[in-house]
């Protein structure tokens, strides 16, 4: 079983280095941690009086880690999740968010659970959760993925400038979709073709 920490590690090293991408609405962001969020959280590393993209810069891995488990975990209370979920959550949390939470509320509607996709863990959320995973866990998680892929594809649908994320230059499976996929059973994963269909009404 991996510790929220271990988790929050592995996070860091999917997000990789400094990036500044014009077609990215986080804007200036190093390893997950966004310039939003520095500016949120008053980081400024410099000393100038100013959070700008050298603050960005300045993060160490550790400090981005410390930022994912307080403000991305242990805020939104994802610790009341069953385990299974923890990672999958965590890292769509850090990725996009309340939204991370709410795709798992609407799945838990889906499955008949009376639950608000308000974007916050409470105690209703975690109930239907911990009920949703008995007695197969592994099938919420994979669920869950699915879902997370199928948000992916349709802010691509929406967002062209996006898609680039969503499908690679070469024009296999993007970032988010892979990333998507790192946590659900082999199963479920699109194949090629599949994946091709899928994206087939994009330029």
């Amino acid at each position: 079983m991996q510790t929220v920490r271990q988790i929050a590690t592995e996070i860091v090293a999917r997000e990789g280095g400094f990036v500044d991408d014009p077609d990215d609405p986080g804007g200036a962001t190093k390893y997950g941690v966004t310039i939003h969020t520095m500016r949120r959280l008053g980081l400024d590393l410099s000393g100038d009086g100013a959070i700008n993209g050298a603050d960005v810069r300045m993060l160490s891995k550790s400090h981005a880690i410390d930022i994912f488990v307080q403000h991305y975990f242990e805020h939104p209370r994802l610790s009341l999740l069953p385990q299974v979920l923890h990672s999958t959550v965590f890292d769509m949390y850090v990725n996009a968010g309340r939204q991370a939470v709410k795709i798992l509320q609407r799945l838990l509607r889906e499955m008949g659970f009376g639950v608000a996709a308000d974007g916050v863990v409470g105690p209703k959320t975690a109930r239907a959760c911990q009920n949703a995973a008995d007695p197969d866990p592994v099938a919420l998680r994979d669920a869950y993925g699915v879902a997370r892929r199928n948000f992916y594809f349709r802010l691509a649908d929406h967002r062209p400038a996006s898609r680039k994320y969503a499908r690679s230059r070469a024009g296999g499976k993007g970032g988010w979709i892979r990333r998507a996929e790192e946590f659900v059973s082999p199963t479920y994963h699109l194949s090629d073709a599949e994946f091709q269909r899928r994206v087939a009404g994009w330029d």
